[in-house]
């Protein structure tokens, strides 16, 4: 399995992070900052990675969030259409499994609307589903944990977390030593953003027309 060559891309923040792996190797690793222009600053890190691919290129993962949902939106996009024109695997994994390299940390985030978004996470993976909190709850819930917490957010949530962007490296590297099964099992999965809840609809007060 070291011999697999994995590209992997992350835009969940606003730091773009593009990465190409074979085994223990980085082949390539490319970063940049955009707010709003990730489809458009992309493609040429994206380009040089397929270059240095080449023929090798045998797996295609991307970072999931949560995060930003353009960001993410676009990364999937990119991902499929080189999964369709290299025949290769794509695959997705949570971003906020790559905030360190810590073995067992707790990755947490604004949820807006007063809440805060909980999970732990376990040499890059994902122990449990995403949990809620309300924002008086979160910081007392975190002390009682005895772990490092990280965020992805631009700015740290709460007092003692702290702030770190995912890596393509490590998601690459992880992915790159999963099993041929896992694999095929990840395939056969719709590639999704993460969702931390559900989209929040403002309703009209008032009927349409009135």
């Amino acid at each position: 399995m070291t011999s697999r060559a994995v590209l992997a891309i992350e835009l969940s923040t606003p730091r773009g992070h593009v990465a190409l792996v074979r085994g223990a190797d980085v082949l390539l690793e490319e970063a940049f900052v955009s707010e709003r222009s990730h489809n458009s600053m992309l493609y040429e890190p994206l380009g040089r990675a397929l270059e240095v691919a080449g023929d090798a290129l045998s797996l295609v993962v991307v970072g999931l969030g949560p995060g930003s949902y353009t960001g993410v939106r676009i990364s999937i996009a990119a991902a499929q259409g080189l999964g369709l024109s290299r025949s290769v695997p794509v695959i997705g994994l949570p971003s906020i499994g790559f905030l360190s390299d810590e073995a067992d940390y707790i990755a947490v985030g604004d949820a807006r609307r007063g809440q805060f978004y909980t999970t732990r996470i376990n040499e890059h993976r994902q122990l449990d589903a995403i949990k809620l909190l309300p924002s008086e709850e979160t910081s007392s819930w975190l002390s009682q944990q005895n772990l490092p917490a990280f965020t992805s957010d631009s700015v740290p949530p709460l007092p003692g977390v702290l702030c770190a962007k995912p890596s393509a490296i490590s998601l690459a590297k992880l992915a790159a030593e999963l099993g041929e099964e896992t694999v095929w099992t990840l395939t056969e999965r719709p590639l999704e953003p993460c969702y931390v809840q559900e989209a929040f609809i403002t309703k009209s007060k008032k009927p349409l027309g009135t």
